[in-house]
């Protein structure tokens, strides 16, 4: 079991606390944004037409009082679009069954896509293939905002066709109709397994009366081009007919409850009793300034079931903490930054990885990390071999792999650790997170020498004022680009989540990957 050393009365300790409160109200605000809709009017002028909102509808889909892991709630933060990609997706249970369930929010442009809309739905159905979720669309679009077609026609495909892999994989997809389905947006019916349309709501055509009087000359009204009841008796679209919004989600419901769908993984086999130490004190534990450094144990002593953990090669590369521990009763191999990874650190990741392999046993990144050292010395003793030894094993580990961005990520740490770009199962950051080529002091600093040096080559004076003011300038943009909602709105992550949540979100996430096959690989590549 591991003990703590942690003061939560010591003043770094409620610094940290009050900063990463105070990151957590940003949050909030944004979220509240998001989930806001289209604002006071457009919800209201919805309401007028007697339909429920999205997160409403969610609320009758989902089982009562079960927990909804939401993805990507902000992303587009910053952006001239509405935070969430005019959409609210994630994983929930439906009759005991884990999905991966959501729509378009009518009250956004009535529900039109955009280019974090479609960048949000490919990560869904990602995040469906992967851990073999039934999906559930639950559409009401207006199709693709054409203002942005051009960020959207190509990549936008990508949904239909990895939509309709689902079903070649065994993988069922549902579809319910509750308002229009235009355009692409008529495909998502048109490529699920099963599909629900409402008596008078639903609308289902790939060129409305305007479009097809236009293209043909022919005058056709909604009802005979795309209603429900023409799609259900005539062009045979829809499978079942509800007569309002509440039984077109009890028809759904009902789907799911006669699909037979079983995951694959294996269930819980730990006990999972609580930390011992309290996970409030993770927000004092969590660095704001992440030039000050915390131990990744006293994470894990707050995180872990039980404050169990039986560290693997405790004294050798002790920056990297490794060893093995549970998570609401699923075993789960860990690995979580101390400090700037050396060689040894590199080397022992590297052979846990392999471990965890043969055990079959998901791993948990915890990254809090500046990178792999620099210098003659490092250079010398092979820290890009080491380096790339721990990257070729993430890259080929086949475990479901859960990341947690806990602090820093900065340089090739983030790809040793699990980055995005290594397609981490699911990935979460904390509100004081960043991510960048390197830090902002450290990256003005290089663009100084770098400028300097070319000033003296060319023979010409350096003006000392001017470098000052590029480099503030340069570390304001960095700041700006790196913090946890610039990166939660460019959609790096799967969502900004308060660390004394964090022992149930990985919970549910690993409650998640569990739905496929868990099972380690075989070889890996050439480790130089």
């Amino acid at each position: 079991m591991l003990g703590t050393r942690f003061d939560a009365a010591a003043e770094p300790a409620q610094r940290n606390r009050v900063a990463n409160l105070e990151l957590l109200g940003e949050i909030d605000d944004a979220l509240a944004q998001a989930r806001a809709g289209g604002g006071p009017a457009k919800v209201e002028r919805h309401r007028d037409r007697d339909k429920l909102l999205l997160r409403e509808r969610l609320a009758l889909l989902l089982d009562r009082d079960s927990p909804f892991l939401e993805i990507q709630p902000l992303i587009g933060h910053g952006s001239d679009f509405h935070p969430g990609g005019s959409s609210v997706s994630g994983i929930g249970r439906v009759n005991g069954v884990e999905c991966y369930v959501g729509g378009s929010d009518p009250t956004v442009k009535g529900g039109a896509s955009n280019p974090f809309s479609v960048t949000k739905a490919l990560r869904g159905l990602q995040i469906a293939r992967e851990n073999r979720l039934p999906v559930i669309n639950l559409t009401e679009s207006a199709g693709a905002d054409l203002r942005t077609q051009k960020d959207i026609f190509v990549r936008g495909g990508r949904t239909f066709h990895d939509l309709t892999a689902l079903s070649k994989a065994g993988i069922p997809t549902i579809s319910v109709v509750f308002g229009s389905s235009t355009a692409g947006g008529a495909y998502v019916p048109g490529m699920s397994d099963y599909t629900v349309l409402i008596r008078e709501r639903s609308k289902v055509f790939l060129g409305g009366p305007p479009l097809v009087k236009m293209a043909t000359g022919e005058a056709a009204d909604e009802e005979e081009l795309g209603g429900a009841e023409m799609h259900a008796r005539t062009s045979g679209l829809g499978d079942y007919l509800a007569d309002d919004e509440v039984d077109a989600i009890r028809a759904a419901r009902q789907i799911v409850a006669r699909l037979g769908h079983r995951k694959l993984g294996p269930g819980p086999t730990e006990p999972a009793d609580p930390p011992v130490h309290d996970p409030e004190d993770l927000l004092a534990i969590a660095s704001v300034d992440l030039r000050e450094p915390f131990d990744a144990r006293e994470v894990l002593a707050r995180v872990l079931d039980g404050s169990r953990f039986e560290e693997f090669k405790a004294s050798f590369g002790t920056n990297l903490v490794t060893g093995w521990g549970s998570l609401h009763g699923f075993p789960v191999a860990v690995l979580a930054n101390n400090g700037v990874l050396f060689s040894q650190e590199a080397e022992k990741g590297a052979q846990f990885i392999q471990l965890a392999n043969r055990m079959s046993v998901p791993i948990l990144f915890c990254q809090n990390i500046t990178g792999f050292m620099v210098g003659t010395r490092y250079e010398q003793g092979g820290i890009i071999r080491h380096g790339a030894r721990l990257i070729n094993a993430v890259t080929n580990s086949e475990v479901p792999h859960l990341t947690l961005m806990m602090g820093a990520s900065y340089g090739a740490g983030n790809y040793g650790m699990c980055g995005r770009a290594y397609d981490p199962r699911l990935l979460f950051s904390w509100p004081n997170h960043h991510i960048a080529v390197m830090g902002p002091q450290q990256l003005a600093g290089v663009l100084s020498i770098v400028a300097r040096s070319a000033a003296e080559n060319r023979g010409e004076p350096y003006d000392d004022a001017q470098d000052a003011a590029i480099r503030e300038m340069v570390e304001t943009q960095i700041e700006a680009e790196s913090n946890a909602l610039f990166s939660t709105g460019q959609g790096w992550d799967d969502g900004v989540i308060d660390p004394r949540d964090t022992r149930d979100v990985l919970g549910l996430a690993l409650s998640a990957v569990h739905g496929a096959p868990v099972a380690g690989a075989s070889s890996f590549g050439v480790f130089r």
